[in-house]
């Protein structure tokens, strides 16, 4: 028998957002929401938007939860006041259809199966879309509301984009649809002028810590400032950090750009051989990535003139020193365009990673080498 497809929309080795209770750092979209359902000014759409990871879809699965298990109010001298936040007891007979998928007023649209029904799709197809709308033109079990929940808004073809907006041009009675958008500004402005948005901001330390540690992730407080600086405030990417030693991989590369501009060449090597192990394309990928984090670092010192919160020890003095003008940070900003997609379109055509990683670590030597000589 094949195993069984992994969630499109978990994060590997985290609980999925259905599966978690509490949200960290945004009590501001949670009042927001809340202040429109006690006023009688419940939106039918809510696109969710931020950075990726920052938790929109814990937020979607936990406005749905409450909606569903809140009855509506009929105003009468014996109502109860209204709600005053948004928790929902894990026993409430809800809470656990949700939790389970089985709950008949929701639905969840997401990536599904592709042609072949042998792996996840790439994108939300049209035919997603209409088994959504056919849902909605049942009956509701209980004469209630229904809820969807659309993760993500970015998975969406062109054709599945447009369907949704039929459906957002003429809304369903009793419908609420929770809509998560990574990059909002890519999608149809149409799309975005139909929804209200609740904005979630990057985490801090502490709210990140806090999250981390509920999704099972551990961080040592002294190390917490430097993965909310690494993770750009995203439990998810923080998550990954952890589970693949970021922060120590971050703090070697920091201390081989201390040689530029005279590269040390063994440590460059014992890198790029560590992204080029048998097995980890992970560590190859956070090596990219951290990378071109370290050179938008470079380009945001140079031109601000200032350096951000150190995220290892002595970033800070060597940022400084690499890029102490508006001209090294415009450098710095050109070489970081062409890197990383020269180094993940190498990768998709099986050139050697060892290879692929060194060529990035020459380059940056190289430029270093440039702005010492000027």
């Amino acid at each position: 028998m094949a195993e069984p497809l992994p969630d499109p929309d978990r994060i590997e080795g985290a609980p999925h957002p259905r599966e978690t209770a509490r949200l960290h750092g945004h009590a501001a979209a949670e009042a927001e929401f809340l202040a429109a359902f006690n006023g009688g000014r419940l939106h039918h759409a809510w696109m969710i938007t931020g950075p990726k990871g920052v938790g929109k879809a814990t937020l979607a699965w936990r406005l749905a939860r409450f909606l569903l298990a809140t009855p509506d109010s009929d105003g009468g001298m014996f109502a109860a006041p209204p709600p005053g936040d948004l928790e929902v007891a894990a026993t409430h007979p809800v809470a656990r259809r949700l939790l389970s998928l089985a709950e008949p007023r929701l639905f969840l649209l997401r990536r599904g199966l592709n042609d072949k029904e042998t792996a996840l799709s790439q994108v939300i197809s049209v035919d997603e879309v209409r088994r959504m709308k056919s849902f909605f033109a049942l009956s509701a079990a209980d004469g209630g509301r229904r809820v969807a929940i659309i993760d993500s808004l970015d998975e969406l073809n062109t054709n599945a984009a447009n369907a949704l907006l039929k459906l957002l041009e003429e809304p369903p009675a009793g419908v609420t649809l929770f809509l998560i958008a990574h990059q909002p500004a890519r999608l149809l402005p149409t799309i975005r002028s139909r929804c209200r948005e609740l904005r979630l901001h990057p985490l801090g330390p502490e709210d990140l810590s806090a999250a981390l540690t509920a999704a099972g992730g551990t961080v040592a407080p002294n190390d917490a400032p430097a993965l909310a600086q690494l993770s750009s405030g995203s439990v998810g990417e923080a998550f990954r950090l952890t589970n693949l030693d970021g922060l120590k991989l971050y703090t070697a590369l920091i201390r081989l750009f201390a040689t530029l501009p005279r590269l040390d060449r063994p440590q460059a090597l014992a890198l790029a051989e560590l992204g080029a192990a048998k097995g980890a394309a992970e560590t190859f990928d956070l090596l990219v990535t951290m990378i071109d984090m370290f050179l938008a670092r470079l380009a945001r010192t140079g031109t601000l003139g200032q350096a951000p919160p150190a995220a290892a020890p002595n970033e800070a003095a060597l940022l400084a020193r690499l890029a102490p003008d508006a001209r090294a940070g415009r450098l710095w900003a050109d070489l970081a365009q062409s890197l990383a997609s020269r180094a993940r379109r190498g990768k998709a055509v099986n050139l050697d990673p060892a290879a692929l990683l060194m060529d990035m670590l020459l380059k940056i030597d190289e430029t270093a080498g440039t702005l010492a000589i000027r």
